[in-house]
């Protein structure tokens, strides 16, 4: 039996209107169901960057974007402005918005499902319960079509193609609503939490929370085998050939698409979007991008015409276009000066090791400023870990 977590504070996860007040000034976490975000929208939020904070615009580890070094009072300026292109469609609920689909779903004919409308369903049956505005801001939901990408980051509840997940753990509850699915097994876990005392973040801090949460939801959902992203890839055998993933998000470069479009995928460096790199992401892309949780950008619904022009405008802006970019993999924490408790400037170093060529290994590689470890990828890879006398290689 798993004990209940013995958390004896209110998670402090930063949004867009409830600001985390960090080193370098406010942090703005902007979430993104699925981490789709239109052009218009994006071309706001680098503005509205460009005028109240840093101009970079970080990804994170959920496929949603921060602005950071906020000046005091800005919140309301940039609260006014996402609202504005649809960004904050519920103050009271904006924390509790973390959902990370599979990025290519519905575009390039793979998995089970389309989940994209099963995202915008959740999204709007989350935002219009009042009783959820109260989930931690950490409560994550994934909903993964099939191929295996996103059930491996480890979601409180979720979809892997048809059947109901819950922390990590596979169920028998399925249905011809999924989006229900999923709001039900949302309240369950509030519910559970409550509880058990109501002091946990996540899903797997309840004591024998997956099967209590399945109780909850009826006799006939019972639980299956645990996904683990460190372990074997998930297999998803479907119509059409069998698909193993490990866990990884869209292949860097081309994807084909249905209907003779297709997907480009680059690598951000380290996370951080310049403002020529979201200025060059709004020009080339047709009509949205895709943020996913590997800090990489999904450009989709590029025409054959559109294919040269797209990839050299972005590759021009520094974004790594190419499977083989030593970017690839690299990420980082926030380190100095934006966050007091790093003991390194994590992400110059990180940067410096790429352009020396000195990353080690063949994993994934994440540089962090302390012993939190914030925004460590999920699964295997190499840590980087500052301490007072140089970089703890851990791997």
């Amino acid at each position: 039996m798993q004990a209940a977590s013995g958390r004896d504070a209110p998670d402090r996860c930063p949004g867009a209107v409830q600001v985390h007040a960090a080193a370098d000034g406010g942090l703005a976490r902007v979430r993104l169901p699925g981490g789709r975000l239109g052009v218009d929208a994006l071309a706001v939020l680098r503005r509205a960057a460009l005028d109240l904070g840093d101009p970079a615009l970080e990804l994170t580890s959920r496929g949603n974007i921060q602005v950071r070094a906020l000046r005091p009072g800005a919140e309301v300026e940039l609260a006014a402005r996402l609202s504005g292109v649809g960004l904050l469609p519920s103050d009271t609920h904006e924390r509790v918005r973390n959902i990370i689909a599979s990025p290519l779903s519905g575009r390039d004919g793979l998995g089970a499902l389309d989940v994209r409308p099963v995202v915008a369903a959740y999204d709007a049956l989350l935002c219009a319960d009042p009783a959820l505005a109260a989930l931690p801001g950490r409560f994550l939901v994934t909903v993964d079509d099939g191929r295996g990408d996103v059930t491996a980051l480890g979601g409180d509840v979720g979809l892997h193609g048809d059947r109901l997940t819950l922390a990590g753990t596979m169920t028998s509850c399925g249905g011809d609503d999924p989006a229900d699915l999923l709001i039900r097994a949302t309240r369950a876990f509030l519910a559970e939490r409550a509880e058990q005392g109501g002091t946990a973040w996540r899903l797997a801090e309840l004591t024998d929370g997956p099967a209590r949460v399945a109780a909850r939801l009826g006799a006939s959902c019972g639980l299956g085998a645990v996904h683990d992203g460190a372990g074997p890839g998930l297999v998803h055998r479907g119509a059409g050939p069998g698909l193993v993933h490990r866990g990884a998000g869209p292949v860097v470069g081309w994807t084909p698409q249905t209907g003779g479009l297709a997907a480009l995928t680059v690598v951000v460096p380290l996370g951080l979007l310049t403002q020529a790199q979201s200025a060059a992401l709004v020009e080339a892309a047709p009509g949205e991008i895709i943020v996913t949780p590997w800090r990489t950008v999904v450009v989709p619904d590029v025409s054959v015409a559109q294919a040269g022009p797209v990839e050299a405008l972005l590759t021009a802006a520094g974004l790594g276009t190419d499977p083989a970019s030593p970017w690839a993999g690299v990420t980082a924490c926030a380190g100095r000066p934006g966050c007091a408790k790093a003991l390194a400037d994590v992400r110059a170093d990180a940067r410096a090791a790429v352009e020396a060529g000195t990353v080690p290994g063949d994993l994934p590689v994440h540089w962090v400023g302390c012993e939190r470890r914030c925004g460590a990828p999920k699964g295997r890879h190499v840590e980087m870990l500052a301490t007072a006398d140089g970089y703890l290689v851990v791997s």
